[in-house]
C-alpha cells in the first residue's frame, strides 16, 4: 500500500473501532438512547471516515458539477442522519471508503504491472572521462557516437552497436520470454536489455529520448488516451444517468406523499424521504465507472507483460474481434534467414556469378542480400561497383566492373525486356543480367519459425475464419509456404501497393462488426499496417517502423505471440461485457427494490459496495494472461 492508502486504512480502522464502540454503549445500556447525544457519538466516526467525501461533494457543487458518487454519498448519509438513522449513516460512509480503498488497492496491482515495464529504463549512463575513469551521467546528455560502458547486471540505455567486449542479454522485459541474447562485436543493441555477463562498450546511435525504451514507454503510457467503445460509453451514461437517478429520487421523495395527501392519507414523508436516500445510495456508478476502465487498464497491463504492447483499448476491441489474419511471409511466418540453395542455367562459373551478384547487392541491407553476400564468403571491394540504383520489390541495377548489372526477380527482368529461364524449384529465384544478356538465376530459401504451424494452428482454434498469406516471393516459394502452414489462401509477387490493394479488397469482404488483422514485419509492411483494421507488427524489437505504424507490437519473432494477443483481447472485452451486464443488472434490481421499500439502506450498500468489489475483482482478472 501507498501512504494514501495506508492513511484510509487507519480512518477506516479508527472509525470501525468508534462506531462498534458507540453501538454497545447504547446497546448495553450505558448511555441513554437521546437523540443529541446519539447524533453527536455517531458525527465522531461518520466525520473520521466521510470528511473527505464531504469535502468532495462540496467542491462539486461549488464548481456546478455536482452529479458524481461524492455527491450521492453525501446526500444519502446526510439524509439519513437527519432522519435518525445514525447508525445506518455512518456505517454506509465506512463500506462505501472500503470498497473504495480495494478498488485503489486494485489499480495499484495493475499499475505495478506496468511499472515493471517502465523499469526498463535506468536513470544514468557510464561515459568514460578523459582520464579513462567512468563517470555517471544524465542519458539524456549523451550525444550520438558517444561511447558508453554496460558492466554486468545493468541495463543498457540506449541504442548503439557494441564496439568491443561480448555478453548475453536478457531481453524479458521488453519481450516477456526469459531466452537470453548473444550480442558481440559488431552486434546492435537496444536499450531495456540486462547485460548478464561480460563488460560491453557501446557506441550510440540515438538519443536518450529516440531509443526503443523510450518510445515503448511512450506508447504504453499514452494507451489510456484511446478509448475503447465500451469506455466512452460508460463515461456518456455516467454523466446522463447519475442526474436523472438524482431527480428520480427527488420524484420519489415528494411524489408518493403529495399523491397520499390527496388521496386524504397521512403523506409518510420520513418512509418516503428514506425510500430515497436509500435509491441515491444504490444508484451509485461506481462498480461501472470504475470497473470498466480498470478491466481495460488490466488488459493492456497484462499485455505488456507478456511482450505484447497494445497502444490503446480501442485497438484491443478491435483485436477481440477478428477474424481475418492476414500476414506476411519472410520474417513473419519465416525466420528471414535466407541461405543460397543453388546456382542455375549460369553462363559464368557458378563462384562468378555470385560475386557479381553480392557486389551489386553490397550496398543493401534487405536479408536477400545479405544472403548472397554470406554466400560469397569473401571480402566485396565496392570499389568495383558504381551507379546502384534499388528498384522496390524488383530488384538492383548496379555497374561492377564497367558492366551494367541487373540482379533480381522475373518482374526485373521483364521491365528491361530481359529472356529468362524460369526455376522449377521453390524458393526465392535471383535472376542475373549482364548488359542485357541473361546470365543465369540463383536460388534462395527461407525456413520456416518453428512455431508458424502451431501459430496458424492456434489462430484458427482461436476462431480467426480466414488466414491469408500476402508475400512478395514467386509463387512456387509462397504456395510451397501455405502448404507447409496448411493457409489455404495466398497471393504471391505483390509489391507493397498491390498488398494494400489486396487488403483493401479483403476488408471489403469482412462482414459487420468482424475486423481484419495485417501482420507484418514493420519496415516494409508499414503502409498495410496502417491500412488495416488493426496491424501488428511482428519481431519489431527496435524498429522504428513497426512501432510507428502498428497498432499492436510483438516484442519478439514468436507468431504464437499473435494467437495469444487475439486471446488477451477476448479476455479483456469478456470481462467488460461480464461487469457491464452484472453491474447495470444487479442496479436495476436494487433500485426497484428500494423504491418499493423492499431493500433499506443496509441492502443497499452492500449491493452497491458488493457489485463493485465482485465488478473489480473479475476486472484484473485481465491481468493474469500467463496461461493464454
Amino acid at each position: 500500500m501507498n501512504r494514501k492508502q495506508k492513511k484510509v486504512l487507519r480512518r477506516i480502522l479508527i472509525a470501525t473501532v468508534l462506531l462498534i464502540a458507540v453501538k454497545l454503549l447504547f446497546a448495553l445500556g450505558v448511555l441513554p438512547e437521546k437523540r443529541l447525544l446519539a447524533l453527536g457519538l455517531y458525527l465522531v466516526p461518520y466525520l473520521v471516515i466521510g470528511y473527505d467525501i464531504l469535502i468532495k461533494a462540496a467542491k462539486g457543487v461549488r464548481n456546478r458539477q455536482p452529479f458524481d458518487e461524492n455527491f450521492l454519498m453525501a446526500v444519502a448519509t446526510v439524509g439519513a442522519m437527519a432522519l435518525g438513522e445514525y447508525l445506518e449513516g455512518a456505517a454506509v460512509m465506512l463500506f462505501y471508503q472500503i470498497g473504495e480503498l480495494f478498488q485503489s488497492c486494485a489499480v495499484g496491482k495493475s499499475r505495478r504491472s506496468i511499472s515493471q515495464l517502465m523499469d526498463i529504463r535506468p536513470d544514468t549512463a557510464k561515459v568514460p572521462d578523459e582520464n579513462g575513469e567512468l563517470q555517471q551521467v544524465d542519458p539524456d546528455e549523451v550525444a550520438v557516437g558517444t561511447v558508453i560502458w554496460v558492466q554486468p547486471g545493468e541495463k543498457i540505455p540506449i541504442d548503439g552497436v557494441v564496439t568491443e567486449g561480448s555478453s548475453t542479454l536478457d531481453t524479458a522485459a521488453l519481450t516477456g520470454e526469459s531466452v537470453p541474447r548473444d550480442a558481440a562485436e559488431g552486434d546492435e543493441v537496444i536499450s531495456g536489455c540486462v547485460n548478464l555477463t561480460g563488460l560491453l562498450k557501446i557506441r550510440t546511435t540515438r538519443e536518450f529520448g529516440e531509443s526503443t525504451a523510450s518510445k515503448i514507454l511512450e506508447l504504453v503510457e499514452n494507451a489510456s488516451s484511446r478509448k475503447s467503445r465500451q469506455e466512452d460509453f460508460i463515461s456518456r451514461f455516467a454523466r446522463i444517468y447519475t442526474p436523472v437517478v438524482c431527480c428520480g429520487a427527488l420524484v420519489l421523495a415528494l411524489l408518493p406523499p403529495l399523491v397520499r395527501l390527496v388521496l386524504g392519507l397521512a403523506p409518510a414523508w420520513g418512509d418516503w424521504v428514506y425510500r430515497a436516500l436509500t435509491f441515491l445510495v444504490i444508484s451509485c456508478p461506481c462498480a461501472l465507472v470504475i470497473s470498466i476502465p480498470l478491466s481495460f487498464f488490466a488488459g493492456i497491463g497484462g499485455a505488456s507483460s507478456a511482450g505484447v504492447l497494445v497502444k490503446g483499448s480501442n485497438y484491443l476491441e478491435a483485436l477481440s474481434r477478428v477474424k481475418t489474419v492476414a500476414f506476411d511471409k519472410t520474417g513473419t511466418v519465416t525466420q528471414g534467414v535466407f541461405e543460397v540453395a543453388g546456382v542455375h542455367h549460369s553462363t559464368l562459373e557458378d563462384k562468378e556469378l555470385l560475386e557479381l551478384a553480392a557486389l551489386s547487392e553490397s550496398y543493401s541491407s534487405h536479408p536477400i542480400s545479405r544472403s548472397l553476400q554470406r554466400a560469397w564468403g569473401g571480402e566485396l571491394d565496392k570499389s568495383r561497383v558504381s551507379e546502384v540504383r534499388e528498384q522496390p520489390g524488383r530488384g538492383v541495377c548496379a555497374c561492377v566492373d564497367g558492366r551494367e548489372l541487373l540482379v533480381g526477380n522475373d518482374k526485373l527482368m521483364a521491365e528491361y525486356g530481359v529472356g529468362y529461364t524460369p526455376c522449377r524449384s521453390a524458393g526465392t529465384v535471383v535472376h542475373v543480367a549482364i548488359d542485357g544478356a541473361y546470365a543465369g538465376h540463383i536460388l534462395i530459401t527461407d525456413l520456416l519459425k518453428p512455431t508458424a504451424k502451431a501459430a496458424v494452428e492456434g489462430l484458427k482454434a482461436a476462431g480467426v475464419q480466414r488466414l491469408v498469406m500476402l508475400t512478395g516471393d514467386a509463387p512456387s516459394a509462397a504456395r510451397e509456404t501455405a502448404e507447409a502452414l496448411g493457409v489455404e489462401e495466398h497471393y504471391s509477387s505483390l509489391l507493397p501497393a498491390d498488398k494494400v490493394a489486396r487488403v483493401e479488397e479483403l476488408l471489403r469482404q469482412t462482414k459487420g462488426e468482424d475486423k481484419l488483422a495485417f501482420v507484418g514485419d514493420g519496415i516494409n509492411d508499414a503502409p498495410v499496417l496502417s491500412r488495416a483494421d488493426v496491424g501488428i507488427a511482428m519481431g519489431a524489437l527496435g524498429s522504428d517502423a513497426a512501432i510507428e505504424a502498428a497498432d499492436v507490437v510483438l516484442m519478439d519473432d514468436d507468431p504464437l505471440k499473435i494467437v495469444k494477443a487475439i486471446r488477451i483481447a477476448r479476455k479483456c472485452i469478456r470481462i467488460v461485457y461480464e461487469n457491464i451486464i452484472f453491474a447495470i443488472g444487479v442496479k436495476v434490481l436494487c433500485l426497484v427494490l428500494g423504491a418499493l421499500g423492499v431493500a433499506n439502506m443496509w441492502a443497499a450498500i452492500f449491493a452497491d459496495v458488493g457489485v463493485m468489489v465482485l465488478a473489480v475483482l473479475n476486472a484484473i482478472r485481465a491481468l493474469n494472461v500467463k496461461k493464454l
